[in-house]
């Protein structure tokens, strides 16, 4: 062969030997410095040559055990709705933004650090004592009452996103969802979070802040696993025919007991009250980012309810229950601004707020069981019961500084009787909304029946819920003290308990600790100065 290769008349040669290696050179080979004296274009085709060998290799094996269609379609499956709770998941957790806004606009500018720092910390704690202990007391297997311990740090058997039948692990009462069990940890982990977070506004202004942190775990860790676990965890609650969707009584209502406790024994704030029984404004000092704080957790909302179905299926249902989620927000808002108008005077702001909460949590009950009328009226009632609300509990003398008990307790109370009265009852027909839940309701054909189901175990679970707070609010008061001094508390818990202010280089309003006003440092003077 010649030793040269014409391209085409005219050109230069090409030399075969400056490309193509000698049999000496590929006789070294073996030799690691023989590839350094390949030329550039040889080097640069090694690493392509092995990735071919590679892909080879892999498809080789790939088509000895190629999926079936129905294998690939259950791998889809598994990963849609595994995507669907954790977004679903996040946006419950984002709720801890809307919570910590909405609490620290309520209060008085002189607590703001101490609400914001407990709003943080409360999801932390709730983290720990959840993985440790609460998601295996409220979800492994035990018997009616509580779970077992077997499930501690998500340990035992679990071969989720098997569900069913299939399923063979220690957390059954889970079995129904085919996600894997990071993600069931998850989403339940920001629901008791939300719980613990609840109390938190009820008991602002006065409360220690270490008092705040213990009792938050002894709720997520102990309280709030033993009654989730009657109604979510296979306990007797759900065997007696008692529903809660998304947690109207197994979030709402627990966070409200505890919270109405804790109020109950801490005590008013200073001032909240005249010796004649009256009550007393302590004005919120930021209705901007409370009215923020509001809006984000009606955007938490759509994750909270809709994602509580834990599986995408072919979407409809997601859909309806943002629908009756969003319906019932809406007439709450609606309902309670109409009744505080005719009551007060004027449309107050934070009755509005408080109003579209209410609805929220009215419907969460219930919210894949109604239609949008149901939805509707069970709004309209949360509304104007969140209003009528308050002033009882001030009569009572019962500070709540934010509203959070007569939004998540007495509403959530409210939603889970409604799944009696508004429940469209199963059917296996084409175009029924669900095939397995409450029965009808008292005002849809049928009966007294589910209505009272679901009237016992809403007291069996306050009971409960008070009895076990209780214990935790007046331990810790005997141990340690639950209340702040008297100086702290006139001061600032920011001050008191932080040692730092949310609003450093602003000038405190003269009128006095209870006005929460500031203003820019750089104002000449300070406006009132009157007591």
């Amino acid at each position: 062969m010649s030793r040269f290769l014409y391209r085409r008349r005219g050109k230069r040669p090409l030399d075969l030997r400056a490309v193509v290696p000698s049999i000496a050179t590929v006789r070294k080979l073996g030799d690691v410095n023989a590839i350094a004296r390949l030329t550039p274009t040889w080097q640069a085709c090694i690493p392509l040559a092995v990735l071919i060998v590679l892909v080879a290799c892999f498809s080789a094996s790939a088509q000895d055990a190629a999926p079936t269609t129905e294998e690939s379609l259950a791998e889809l499956k598994v990963g849609l709705d595994t995507m669907w709770v954790m977004v679903a998941g996040m946006l419950v957790f984002f709720m801890n933004a809307g919570f910590c806004m909405l609490e620290t606009g309520m209060c008085r500018q002189k607590n703001a650090v101490n609400v914001l720092a407990k709003n943080l910390i409360v999801f932390a704690l709730s983290t720990i004592a959840f993985w440790a202990i609460g998601f295996s007391l409220m979800f492994s297997t035990g018997n009616g009452f509580i779970g077992g311990l077997g499930g501690m740090f998500l340990a035992g058997a679990d071969n989720s996103p098997a569900t069913g039948d299939a399923y063979q692990g220690i957390f059954s009462s889970l079995s129904w969802t085919g996600v894997p069990l990071a993600a069931k940890f998850f989403f339940q982990l920001v629901f008791a979070g939300t719980a613990a977070t609840i109390v938190s506004g009820a008991v602002a202004e006065r409360i220690k802040f270490v008092d705040f942190l213990i009792f938050s775990l002894l709720l997520v860790g102990i309280a709030y696993p033993i009654t989730g676990h009657w109604i979510w965890g296979g306990g007797w609650l759900a065997g007696a025919g008692f529903w809660d969707f998304a947690g109207s009584t197994v979030v709402h209502a627990v966070g409200g007991w505890a919270a109405l406790m804790g109020a109950a024994i801490l005590g008013p704030r200073i001032g909240k009250y005249n010796s004649d029984g009256t009550a007393n404004a302590l004005p919120a000092h930021n209705m901007s980012i409370a009215t923020l704080g509001a809006l984000i957790l009606w955007l938490g909302w759509f994750g909270f309810n809709p994602g509580s179905t834990m599986a995408v299926g072919d979407g409809s249902y997601i859909a309806h229950i943002a629908l009756t989620t969003n319906t019932a927000g809406a007439f709450g808002g609606l309902a309670a601004t109409i009744t505080a108008w005719l009551l007060l005077g004027k449309p107050d702001l934070s009755m509005i707020i408080n109003g579209v909460l209410a609805g929220l949590v009215g419907v969460t009950a219930g919210c894949a069981f109604v239609d949008g009328f149901g939805a509707a009226v069970i709004g309209i009632i949360a509304g104007i019961l969140v209003v009528f609300a308050v002033g009882f509990f001030d009569r009572l003398k019962i500070d709540d500084p934010v509203g959070a008990i007569s939004v998540h307790l007495v509403n959530g109370f409210w939603g889970t009787l409604a799944v009696g009265l508004f429940a469209l009852g199963p059917s296996d027909a084409e175009g029924a909304l669900y095939s397995a839940g409450p029965n009808a309701g008292l005002l849809y054909g049928g009966g007294i029946a589910q209505l009272w189901h679901q009237f016992a175990g809403s007291l069996a679970v306050g009971g409960m819920t008070v009895l076990l707070s209780t214990i935790f609010w007046y331990a810790l008061k005997a141990i340690m003290g639950i209340r702040v001094t008297e100086e702290e508390e006139m001061i600032g818990l920011d001050i008191g308990e932080h040692g730092m202010e949310a609003y450093a280089g602003f000038t405190k309003d003269a009128t006095g600790m209870a006005s929460g006003m500031s203003y820019p440092s750089s104002s000449a003077r300070i406006v009132d100065s009157n007591p």
